[in-house]
C-alpha cells in the first residue's frame, strides 16, 4: 500500500457501496486501484497523463472519475457513507456551521468548449453542469468557490459550486437543501441540524426568515448598516436578533474543515476546465475526509 492509499479498514467502508459488475458490456477494472490513483491525483494535484503506472493506464482512472463526476455516482457514494457514519453516531448535528472558501483557477481550467457538456456514452447533460463553469474572474484573477455546511467533527456535509465572485449570503439556502444523509432503516432522509452557524455574511432577512420558517436554531451575527438600519426605522423594524457568543465560537469548525478540504492540492487549486468534474474532485476530498477515522 503507497501513501495515501486507502486502507483496508477505509476500503471495508467504502466498497458495499461502489458499482457492481452486472448485465452485457464491459467489466469494472480493480475499483480499488482506480480510486487510489484518482486520491493520488487529488492530494499531488499531478497532470493525469502522469499517474504513477502503479495505477495503471491514467485514462483509465481519469475516465473513470469523469464518467462518475457527470452522472452522480460520486454524490451517491458520498450520501452512502455519511448514513452509515450517521447510523453509527459519528455525526456530530448539534452544531453544522456554513462557510466559503475561494479556489484559484489554474490557467489550463479556461478554455472550456462553449458546447453543452455530455456524460461520456449518453446523450443527457452532467447532473452538476453549468453553463458557466463556476469561473469567475475577481481581484486574484480567474477563481471559483466552494460554499460548503460542515458537522461539528470537521466533515463536509454539503457543498455547491459558484463562480468566485459570487456573495455567500444568496448560497445558504441552496448549501442547506443538499443536506441530505438517509437513514439505513428507511423513511426520509435527515436534512436538518439541530443549531447552525454562520459569520455575518450570512446575515439577511431572507436567511433568518428560511432558517425560522425550517424551525433551525441559528447564531449569525448581524451586520452594522442592518443594525442601524432597523434602529432607524425604531419599532417597526423589529425586535434585535439573538446571538450567542459561546456558540458562536464553534464557528472555527468549518473553517478547520475547509483546511482538511483544501489540504487536496487539486482542491485548493482547480485544475478541471469543467465544473461538473470539478463538483466531483470536491466530492472525493470529501468522502475521503469521511472514510478517515
Amino acid at each position: 500500500m503507497g501513501r495515501g492509499d486507502l486502507s483496508d479498514r477505509e476500503w471495508a467502508r467504502l466498497e458495499p457501496h461502489l458499482p457492481k459488475n452486472v448485465g452485457r458490456g464491459g467489466r469494472w477494472k480493480s475499483h480499488r486501484r482506480v480510486i487510489n490513483g484518482i486520491l493520488f491525483r487529488q492530494r499531488t494535484g499531478v497532470p493525469w497523463r502522469d499517474l504513477p503506472a502503479r495505477f495503471g493506464k491514467w485514462k483509465t482512472v481519469h475516465d473513470r472519475h469523469r464518467r462518475w463526476s457527470a452522472d452522480g455516482t460520486w454524490e451517491r457514494i458520498l450520501r452512502a457513507v455519511q448514513a452509515d457514519a450517521d447510523a453509527e453516531g459519528r455525526i456530530d448535528w448539534s452544531m453544522v456551521s456554513v462557510d466559503s472558501t475561494s479556489c484559484r483557477a489554474h490557467q489550463h481550467a479556461a478554455g472550456a468548449r462553449t458546447g453543452a457538456a455530455r456524460i461520456p456514452g449518453r446523450r443527457n447533460q452532467p447532473i452538476q453542469h453549468r453553463s458557466d463553469e463556476a469561473l469567475g474572474r475577481s481581484r486574484g484573477g480567474l477563481t471559483c468557490k466552494i460554499h460548503l455546511a460542515g458537522e461539528g467533527g470537521r466533515r463536509p456535509l454539503a457543498f455547491v459550486i459558484t463562480p468566485g465572485q459570487w456573495g455567500d449570503a444568496p448560497q445558504l439556502i441552496p448549501v442547506l437543501e443538499r443536506i441530505r444523509v438517509p437513514r439505513p432503516s428507511g423513511g426520509h432522509p435527515r436534512t436538518r441540524p439541530d443549531h447552525l452557524g454562520g459569520d455575518k455574511a450570512y446575515s439577511s432577512r431572507r436567511n433568518r426568515r428560511y432558517l425560522r420558517r425550517r424551525q433551525i436554531k441559528h447564531t449569525i451575527p448581524e451586520r452594522k448598516d442592518q443594525r442601524a438600519n432597523r434602529q432607524r426605522r425604531g419599532s417597526a423594524g423589529g425586535r434585535p436578533t439573538a446571538f450567542d457568543q459561546a456558540v458562536y465560537k464553534r464557528r472555527n469548525e468549518v473553517e478547520r474543515t475547509i483546511n482538511a478540504l483544501k489540504g487536496f492540492r487539486a482542491v485548493a487549486t482547480r485544475f478541471d476546465k469543467r465544473a461538473y468534474v470539478f463538483h466531483g474532485t470536491v466530492a472525493v476530498a470529501a468522502l475521503r475526509l469521511w472514510l478517515r477515522s
